[in-house]
């Protein structure tokens, strides 16, 4: 069931869980949780106990084998024979955090192997969206046999003929949709081939050249090859989850087993890059957590491939000199705060010309476009306003000959087929259903922005367009004890497809909100006798709709362990809040789906 109520942060759709009774006891019965825990898990759509079993107690040995995906067996054969030829081989990666922690593994685990290994990131600039023909040049230069991708090559099409003029075999390692025509070569990795019947398309860039990597010492362990011994892949998954948390990769089945025990490793790193680049991001290494890598730690790397060096992003990965390690993560640290100044910059222009064309929320897409704006923001622009908006969003920025265009969307529109549809318009696409980039001749944007518009206004409602808050469980005070809590860590790590839980009861709030930090609602609530705290971030506006007396509200919210003065309590962080009972106009507490 769903309620929309005028007292709403953001006016939420508030989603409430569907219950089934039976299925909870069956969870609580044979795991030994609390029912609040078992009705979070049936809201997530676990239905069956094997399931269950393997996300709450995830192991590595639950990973899927890597010989399932297509064409493996070809690309390990490959790499054998070119290690033992004694073969250069260079990796090429996209320029975001995946392509560069792909790269840097894909780049030491061959070097471990004995081969001469090179790296190239692209330094993508509107007039250059293609990797492969610089990265040919490069790697023709240095000698090299063999390309292997990470992160990107899937569209590569056409520009596959730079490399079989020069003789260099290719692997493509991506995790991109393809497109109709695939790049010809030696084996192409990806999880999402047409006839792909892996059983996670969502693994990363990294997530792939993970998985070559292990059937490659899967391949050595077999023919009784020395080399096997030599090398341990667990020490490569510190990188598999920085890059799947960075590219927002689902946080579910496998890639949630991958990033619980990369961040195992995160914790004790010995890359020097790395450990020197979490310590300019003020990180504590041994209490590190997917929104630490996601908003302090992903940003820095991330800020190379928008306005600086990529390259370097894999030479800090790579780097064993403590004092070189140290220079080039300052000087991601640097760069990142140049990030951020280009994208406040871009962020208010942007602002200011939704404030002044209000027109533009008649439809249900938003498609922007400026000459204006740096070519290396658009993609985190896009997202924060499809995600403030909850509506598909194009950010375009252009220069005379080229543009190039961002897109992020919600879930209730995937765009890879209106991007298909306009293929004429478009000199290049390519990314995920919800997540896609394109280049495009300045002339073709007014018609490809008709189309893109009218496609979505014809495909979503009205209420697709809604925010929403989707409810976990209900849940009684009494409930929430430390022991509670602490159960709730077996949902861990929390990201994409996997987010905290949030719990909504009825409380009495006791005592008048207080403004903290400018900003922020503390609130005191009370029911069946028990007490606690709420706090509210960026909810201050909100504290005149709370002046009553003994205010009955619905609150949905997070709860959390507050650590002050040495002193632990439960505090629940506030998302939204409905209130149901005013002076004049008491409103009525939904029923629950069942």
């Amino acid at each position: 069931m769903t309620l929309k109520t005028q007292q709403s942060n953001q006016n939420l759709l508030w989603v409430f869980p569907k219950e089934d009774s039976h299925l909870i006891k069956s969870f609580v019965t044979e795991f030994n949780i609390h029912p609040v825990m078992a009705q979070a898990l049936i809201s997530r759509g676990y239905r069956k106990k094997q399931d269950v079993h393997q996300f709450l107690y995830a192991k590595l040995l639950y990973l899927h084998p890597p010989n399932l995906l297509l064409d493996i067996d070809k690309a390990v054969k490959r790499i054998y024979d070119a290690v033992k030829a004694k073969e250069k081989i260079i990796v090429v990666g996209d320029n975001d955090v995946d392509g560069m922690t792909g790269t840097a593994l894909l780049v030491d685990f061959l070097r471990t192997l004995g081969v001469k290994a090179y790296f190239y990131i692209p330094n993508r600039t509107l007039g250059r969206d293609s990797i492969l023909p610089d990265a040919c040049s490069y790697a023709a230069e240095k000698g090299c046999t063999l390309l292997i991708t990470v992160d990107c090559g899937i569209t590569a099409g056409p520009d596959t003929k730079h490399l079989l003029e020069k003789n260099i075999d290719l692997i493509i390692t991506d995790h991109h949709e393809p497109t109709e025509k695939i790049a010809h070569c030696i084996a192409t990795l990806n999880p999402k081939l047409f006839n792909s019947t892996y059983p996670n398309r969502d693994l990363t860039g990294v997530g792939v050249a993970f998985k070559l990597a292990h059937a490659f010492i899967n391949y050595l362990v077999v023919i009784g090859d020395v080399q096997a011994d030599l090398i341990d892949l667990k020490r490569y998954l510190d990188l598999v989850a920085l890059g799947t948390i960075a590219d927002m990769g689902a946080l579910t089945g496998e890639n949630r087993i991958l990033v619980k025990y990369g961040l195992q490793h995160l914790k004790k790193t010995h890359r020097i890059g790395l450990l020197k680049l979490i310590h300019v991001s003020e990180v504590n290494p041994e209490e590190i957590t997917t929104v630490d890598v996601a908003s302090k730690i992903a940003p820095r790397l991330n800020s190379l491939g928008r306005i600086g060096d990529p390259l370097k992003g894999v030479e800090l990965l790579l780097l064993r000199d403590v004092q070189e390690a140290e220079s080039l993560a300052k000087e991601l640290d640097v760069m990142n705060h140049e990030r951020q100044k280009i994208e406040r910059r871009d962020s208010e222009d942007l602002e200011k010309h939704l404030q002044h064309h209000p027109e533009i929320f008649t439809n249900k897409a938003l498609f922007l476009s400026s000459e204006m704006w740096h070519p290396g923001i658009i993609a985190i622009l896009s997202a924060r306003l499809a995600k403030q908006y909850n509506r598909p969003t194009v950010i375009v920025t252009s220069d005379d000959t080229i543009a190039k265009g961002s897109i992020r969307t919600i879930s209730e529109f995937p765009v890879l087929s209106t991007l298909k549809e306009n293929a004429n318009l478009l000199l290049s696409y390519g990314g995920h259903d919800y997540a896609a980039g394109f280049t495009i001749d300045p002339k073709n944007i007014p018609l490809f922005q008709k189309n893109f518009i009218s496609s979505v206004n014809a495909k979503l409602k009205e209420k697709d367009i809604c925010p929403k808050l989707r409810l976990d469980a209900e849940v009684s005070f009494k409930d929430l004890t430390f022991e509670f809590l602490e159960s709730l860590s077996l949902l861990e790590p929390y990201g994409m497809e996997n987010p905290k839980v949030i719990l909504y009861a009825v409380a009495t709030q006791v005592l008048p909100p207080k403004i903290i930090g400018k900003k922020n609602l503390k609130l005191s609530l009370e029911e069946n006798d028990r007490f606690l705290e709420g706090i509210g971030f960026n909810m201050s506006h909100r504290k005149p709709d709370l002046m009553g007396k003994n205010l009955k509200l619905m609150i949905a919210f997070t709860p959390q362990v507050n650590v002050y003065l040495n002193k632990s309590s439960i505090q629940l962080q506030i998302i939204d809040f409905q209130i149901l009972n005013e002076t004049e106009n008491q409103q009525i507490t939904p029923a629950k789906e069942s």
